[in-house]
C-alpha cells in the first residue's frame, strides 16, 4: 500500500465517539504489540485547551537536553502523519506505511474479536509501536478527547499534565466542567506528578482529590510554579518563569498570548518532575529550547499587508484566550473575522467572544463534512453582530479575499488585520490556501 491507501484505510474505520468507550480494544492491540508504551517515559496530556501546544513546549525542552523524543498529538492541519512525530520531524510517508502494515496484522486479529478499532485507535497504537521503534527516550502524549476511556491511557504517564479546563465534547465528556474534570482526572496514575495549569475552582477541587486518591505529588500553576512576569517582544513575549527547581529569566516565546505563556510555564513545570533532582535546569537550555517553540495555527501570522493570523480555536474558552491575545498583542484598529466552524460545537459561544473585536465578519464553510453550513452560520452570526456586520461566502479563499478587502477599506493600511478561526480545519485549509509553510 502507498501512503494515501493506508491513509485511506485508516480514516474509513471511523471516529472514535461513535463506539462506545472501552478501552478493551486498544488494550488488545497494544498486548499483542509486546505493550510498546512502557518501553519509554511518557509525559501525558489532556485537558480542552493548549495540549498541543503545551505538548511542542515540553517536546522542544527535551530535544534540547539530547533526549531522543516521541509525540502524539491531534488532530493534524494537514496529514495525518503530523501527529506521529519521532525527534521533531513527523513520519516520512514511507515511514508512516512501514508502521502501518507493521500493526495492521494485529488490528486485524483485534477486529474479528467483535468491534472494529476506530480511526484513533489504530493510529495510537502505530505511535507507540513507532516510539519503541525509534526508540525513543520519552514520549509527550496528548489525549484525543477526554482521559479515562481515551485510547491513550493505556500507556502510564510518569507524569500528567492537564492545561486548563473548559466546556467542549460536552455530549460525550458531560455537562459541566466537575464531570468534565472527573473524566480527564483519569491520565493520574498511582505515584505520578500531576502539573496543574490553572483551573476554574470546580475542576480544580476534582483534580486535586483525584490525585490525592492516586497518591499523585500535585504541582499547581500559581504557587508551585508560573509566570512572574511577560511583556511583549518582537514576535512573541519574554517571559520571567517560576520553575519547579529556580526561576527562568529572560526567555523570549515566540508565541502570542497570555495563554501561551501559561502553557510555557506547565511545559517548564513537567520537564523539571520527569528529570527530577533538586537543581534547575540549565538557564541557557531553556531559553534557546523556548526560541524554537512552534505552534502552527495557534495565532500564526501568515501574512503581513494586511496582518493575516490563522487561530484553531474551536469552544470558547479557546476563543477568549485568543481574543485576549490579540488585544494585548495587536493594536489593530480594524480587524475583519473569518468564521468556519463544524457544526457540534458550541459556534454561538464562539461568535460571542468575537464580537467585541471584530469590526466585520465573513462567515464560510470548511473542507470538512462536519462543517456548518455557510448559511446557518450566517444566521447565527446575524444574530450576534447584527446583519451589516456579518457577509457570507460559499468557500473559504472566497471569504479570505472578501475579508482582506473589507479590512483594506479604510486606508489605515498599518492597522488593519484579517482573522481567520473557529476550527483546526478551519486553521489548516488557509495555511493551505495562504502557502503559510513557505511563508
Amino acid at each position: 500500500m502507498d501512503y494515501r491507501a493506508v491513509e485511506k484505510a485508516i480514516r474509513e474505520r471511523g471516529v472514535e465517539w461513535d463506539i462506545d468507550p472501552s478501552l478493551e480494544r486498544i488494550r488488545s492491540l497494544t498486548d499483542l504489540l509486546g505493550d510498546p508504551q512502557r518501553n519509554y517515559q511518557v509525559v501525558h496530556i489532556t485537558g480542552t485547551n493548549g495540549k498541543s501546544s503545551t505538548a511542542r513546549m515540553i517536546e522542544t525542552l527535551l530535544r534540547e537536553r539530547n533526549l531522543r523524543t516521541g509525540r502524539y498529538t491531534s488532530p493534524e492541519l494537514h496529514s495525518l502523519r503530523e501527529r506521529i512525530v519521532v525527534d521533531g520531524q513527523p513520519l516520512s510517508p514511507e515511514r508512516f506505511t512501514e508502521v502501518y502494515a507493521d500493526v495492521a496484522p494485529y488490528a486485524e486479529m483485534v477486529d474479528a474479536q467483535g468491534v472494529r478499532l476506530s480511526f484513533f485507535e489504530i493510529l495510537t497504537g502505530m505511535a507507540f509501536a513507532a516510539f519503541a521503534d525509534a526508540p525513543v527516550d520519552v514520549a509527550v502524549v496528548e489525549v484525543g478527547m477526554g482521559g479515562t476511556w481515551d485510547a491513550t491511557n493505556v500507556a502510564d504517564g510518569n507524569v500528567a499534565v492537564i492545561t486548563p479546563i473548559s466546556l467542549d465534547h460536552t455530549d460525550h465528556l458531560g455537562p459541566d466542567v466537575e464531570t468534565i474534570a472527573e473524566e480527564k482526572a483519569g491520565i493520574i496514575k498511582p505515584g505520578s506528578i500531576l502539573v496543574l495549569a490553572q483551573q476554574q475552582l470546580a475542576a480544580a477541587e476534582v483534580l486535586v482529590r483525584r490525585a490525592a486518591e492516586a497518591g499523585a505529588t500535585v504541582a499547581r500553576e500559581g504557587l508551585e510554579f508560573g509566570v512572574l512576569h511577560s511583556e511583549l517582544a518582537m514576535g512573541g513575549q519574554l517571559l520571567r518563569l517560576q520553575g519547579l527547581r529556580g526561576v527562568y529569566e529572560e526567555v523570549f516565546l515566540p508565541l502570542y498570548g497570555e495563554h501561551q505563556a501559561g502553557n510555557a510555564a506547565c511545559a517548564l513545570a513537567a520537564v523539571e518532575a520527569l528529570i527530577g533532582g533538586d537543581d534547575p535546569i540549565d538557564e541557557e537550555l531553556v531559553r534557546n529550547a523556548f526560541a524554537q517553540v512552534t505552534s502552527p495555527g495557534r495565532l500564526e501570522v501568515v501574512r503581513r499587508g494586511p496582518t493575516v493570523i490563522v487561530d484553531a480555536a474551536h469552544n470558547p474558552g479557546g476563543m477568549a484566550a485568543s481574543v485576549r491575545a490579540i488585544e494585548e498583542s495587536f493594536g489593530f484598529s480594524r480587524l475583519v473575522g473569518v468564521v468556519a466552524a463544524m457544526a457540534d460545537k458550541d459556534v454561538a459561544g464562539m461568535l460571542e467572544q468575537l464580537e467585541p473585536v471584530l469590526a466585520e465578519v465573513v462567515v464560510t464553510r470548511n473542507s470538512s463534512p462536519r462543517s456548518m453550513p455557510a448559511d446557518a452560520l450566517a444566521e447565527l452570526a446575524r444574530g450576534v453582530f447584527g446583519a451589516e456586520r456579518v457577509h457570507e461566502a460559499p468557500l473559504l479563499d472566497d471569504a479570505i479575499d472578501t475579508a482582506i478587502t473589507l479590512a483594506e477599506e479604510t486606508g489605515e493600511f498599518a492597522g488593519n488585520g484579517v482573522l481567520i478561526t473557529g476550527s483546526v480545519t478551519t486553521a489548516g485549509d488557509a495555511r493551505v490556501l495562504l502557502k503559510a509553510d513557505e511563508a
